[in-house]
């Protein structure tokens, strides 16, 4: 299915900061995507991941979480509170938006990306439907693990040994509907041939089994 690709800028904070929506006709839900340390919306891993989300009907919300001047302070990269804040405002923005304010939420996270979208998700617990985590950092999240409600999604590389022993960590202090998903033989970028576009199928399923209204 095919999604319209749309450039977008959001008032997040003080800065202005841009996006690239990919709406596919007649989408059932959107799906936010926090990047991890270092990344951008223009991440080749994100955008290959929301194009198999488009398949399933959703639309997509890539956008950069920090300024090019917070981007430029390396410890930024890492501040979770400053980047789940930086989720609840983008809710927020998508709800001031007439095409797109009716659309179930959810997001989808990589490394540090996953930490701060669990932290917003507890913050909006009424707006977010579901949550997936790809090669992610949850145990990041601390405090907030326990008060997400939205069901959640850890996929992990079956090679990322030292990860998929942080996921198991924070999938039990998670109260929420949780499963840890392993992909045989990739590692934490999920470079290797094929591994990737299971991670974005089971993805794709998570959100349709929880983020699209029967």
């Amino acid at each position: 299915m095919n999604a319209e690709q749309q450039n977008v800028e959001m008032q997040l904070g003080e800065a202005v900061h841009e996006g690239i929506l990919g709406l596919p006709a007649q989408p059932k839900g959107l799906v936010l995507f926090a990047h991890g340390s270092g990344s951008s919306r223009h991440s080749s891993r994100n955008q290959f991941v929301a194009r198999q989300l488009h398949e399933v009907g959703l639309a997509t919300l890539l956008f950069d979480l920090l300024s090019e001047s917070e981007d430029a302070v390396y410890e930024n990269r890492f501040d979770i509170d400053r980047l789940a804040d930086r989720l609840v405002q983008a809710s927020a923005w998508v709800a001031e938006q007439p095409e797109l304010a009716d659309l179930p939420q959810g997001y989808f996270g990589a490394s540090t990306g996953a930490a701060a979208a669990l932290k917003a998700a507890a913050q909006l617990p009424e707006t977010i439907r579901a949550v997936v985590s790809r090669g992610g950092r949850p145990d990041l999240a601390g405090e907030a693990l326990p008060q997400v409600v939205a069901p959640t999604l850890l996929i992990v590389g079956g090679a990322d040994a030292q990860v998929i022993e942080l996921n198991c960590l924070a999938r039990e202090r998670l109260q929420a509907t949780t499963e840890l998903a392993v992909v045989p033989g990739a590692t934490h970028l999920f470079e290797e041939p094929g591994t990737l576009f299971q991670a974005a199928r089971l993805a794709a399923e998570w959100f349709t089994r929880w983020l699209i209204p029967t």
